[in-house]
């Protein structure tokens, strides 16, 4: 089969080899034949050697941890999917005894293996996973439409959730960054909250888009826009703040932008967040940090997808092509996800 794998952190760009497919090795594994693969930004940060030493998968790796497709070949034990099911593949093997599994927060595993990350992903033909991974999709639902949901979505979801148990009606929330992820969770932020939401991006397109997704106002980023901000808030400033960025001066202006009681939510990284204490104290704002969701995460959002409530904007490319899309992804051309069909 095909795959993109990364030979050498030296280098900047995936070679598309011909490797063996991937067989079953234990009851409870399953083979998916990928329909669609979301190339993510961590997947850049695995190419640039960002992750050296934290996972460092065996070289050449197969990346690639947005994975969606068909069942192709179950195990023994294997009993909720059958072949041909389409499914979503939840990003990460999970052993479902320990406490983070029976607590229901799936990424807190203490047994867990991250496709794409640590092992062999999804970006080829086909990939191994295991039964608890996979979600069913609605008949009105294709793969390679709902594969980036895999993780950007449900990272989007995830803290989409969160900020709407705090933004009741007449609150105001600012999603910094409303490209690749914020444009998810601008949807579901919408579909779970009645609050207003500023969209933050220094490119028109994607505040264009924005509009188009129900945002209710849209603000130029970069230099001023805690200014900017507080103008269309009527001095007041917003209740939440989403950043998507992470860095490039956003942990600063994120903060800067709340009420007093206000939310700041961290979603993008690079940079640090770095608040006064006295901040905290008389401002009383909150700072939290927010991972991957849950299965249980990514089944509401396969839910709010198949009743269109939430739609990804993508980017089909096909294996081949994977270096072309790295290039359009760092050059900013992407606009949503970009998506690789094998």
């Amino acid at each position: 089969m095909k795959a993109a794998r990364l030979h050498s952190y030296d280098e900047d760009h995936l070679h598309v080899d011909e490797v063996p497919e991937p067989t079953i090795q234990g009851p409870n594994e399953v083979i998916v034949r990928i329909g669609g693969a979301g190339l993510c930004r961590t997947d850049l940060h695995i190419i640039e050697g960002v992750w050296r030493g934290t996972l460092d998968p065996e070289l050449p790796h197969v990346v690639g941890h947005e994975n969606a497709g068909w069942v192709e070949e179950v195990g023994s034990a294997v009993s909720t999917v059958a072949p041909g099911d389409a499914v979503i593949v939840h990003p990460l093997k999970t052993c479902g005894v320990c406490l983070g599994c029976r607590r229901g927060e799936d990424m807190y595993c203490a047994n867990g293996e991250f496709p794409g990350l640590a092992v062999a992903g999804g970006m080829a033909n086909y990939l191994r996973t295991v039964e608890r991974s996979l979600i069913k999709l609605a008949g009105n639902l294709e793969p390679k439409e709902v594969a980036p949901l895999a993780d950007a979505g449900l990272t989007a979801h995830r803290v989409a959730k969160k900020a709407a148990r705090i933004l009741p009606p007449g609150s105001t929330c600012a999603i910094i960054g409303v490209g690749g992820l914020g444009h998810i969770a601008l949807q579901s932020l919408r579909a779970l909250s009645p609050t207003d939401i500023l969209a933050i991006d220094l490119i028109e397109d994607h505040r264009k888009l924005a509009e188009q997704l129900g945002a209710d106002q849209v603000v130029e980023g970069g230099d001023g826009v805690v200014d900017r901000v507080k103008e269309k808030t009527g001095g007041r400033g917003v209740d939440a703040v989403i950043d998507f960025v992470g860095e490039h001066g956003t942990t600063q202006q994120g903060p800067a932008m709340l009420v007093q009681g206000g939310t700041y939510f961290v979603v993008g990284y690079g940079g640090s967040v770095d608040v006064p204490a006295l901040t905290y104290i008389f401002n009383e704002v909150s700072t939290v940090g927010t991972l991957v969701g849950s299965y249980t995460d990514l089944v509401e959002l396969m839910e709010l997808a198949a009743r269109d409530k939430v739609k990804l904007h993508m980017q089909e490319y096909g294996i081949d092509d994977v270096n072309q899309a790295i290039d359009d992804l760092y050059a900013g051309k992407v606009q949503g996800r970009a998506v690789i069909v094998p």
